[in-house]
């Protein structure tokens, strides 16, 4: 179900559920949601574990059926919303960027970097996830000297028997893996899209030909296609989230010419931007 934008909307709901000072937060998910607007987080990384529940959960233009025992994953500005039919029961985490800065620990921001590659994932072991997050709780009720430490090292815990769950991830990293994990988090980091591959493979100094060689051994896609999916999803985000004009939407993803933007998208999508904003 889509959410149309009214003519007054120019950007998408933005909410704060952590305060300003505090990096980690992790909390029992609230009983009382049911449905929701469609809204973002700006600053932060948001894990989620239900326990028990169902409906379905929107993160940007996909639905996930609710089937617990079951994570979800929400990036920084990505759009999601709730439509829950029974009490829900689980866990909360938000993560900032600055706990990660703060950790002097390499392996849990590699496996961070990982976690939030993912969307949604089924449970295998519910019982110890379930005491990792209790751990958590109790420990970011805290206040200690050495608080960060405990934190940090069941942040660790935790990540890593969620990502067992999900065995491709735990394969062994090769530079090649590190360098698209990199051009990830450029893409999901929340500053302006740019819709040419020569952009990235600049920053991450390498060539346009190497990145493309690596996306098609790392993931069976061109560099060029890999791009294209964020690019759409965020061109898709602004037309079904905001009022902004196919023109202003386009210069958003770096795109100089309106027209341009039109053709790609309609290559990828089936349908011009406007036409898409236009479904039922």
């Amino acid at each position: 179900m889509k959410k149309r934008a009214t003519q007054t909307e120019s950007r998408i709901e933005i909410k704060n559920k952590i305060d300003a000072e505090i990096d980690l937060k992790v909390a029992p998910f609230r009983s009382d949601i049911r449905k929701t607007n469609p809204h973002k987080h700006h600053n932060y990384f948001e894990l989620i574990y239900l326990s028990q529940g169902n409906g379905f959960h929107f993160i940007d233009n996909q639905r996930f059926v609710i089937d617990p025992p079951q994570l979800f994953f929400i990036r920084k500005d990505q759009v999601h919303y709730w439509q829950l039919d029974a009490e829900p029961k689980g866990f909360v985490v938000i993560v900032k960027i600055g706990f990660m800065q703060k950790s002097m620990d390499n392996a849990l921001k590699h496996l961070f970097s990982r976690l939030s590659r993912l969307s949604a994932l089924p449970v295998a072991d519910a019982p110890n996830l379930e005491h990792l997050f209790d751990l958590l709780c109790v420990e970011n009720k805290r206040k200690s000297d050495l608080s960060f430490f405990v934190k940090e090292g069941l942040m660790k815990a935790l990540i890593a028997k969620i990502l067992e769950f999900d065995q491709p991830a735990m394969r062994q990293t090769s530079s090649s893996s590190d360098v698209i994990n990199a051009w990830h988090g450029m893409l999901t980091s929340g500053d302006q899209l740019h819709n040419k591959v020569a952009h990235y493979a600049n920053i991450l100094n390498t060539t346009a030909q190497n990145l493309n060689a690596i996306c098609r051994r790392e993931m069976n896609q061109s560099a060029g296609e890999f791009l294209r999916g964020f690019i759409i999803i965020e061109a898709k985000r602004l037309l079904l989230y905001t009022s902004k004009t196919s023109a202003e939407i386009a210069f958003d993803l770096g795109f100089s010419d309106p027209s341009h933007f039109g053709k790609y998208f309609k290559k990828v999508v089936g349908v011009t931007p406007q036409g898409f904003r236009d479904l039922p």
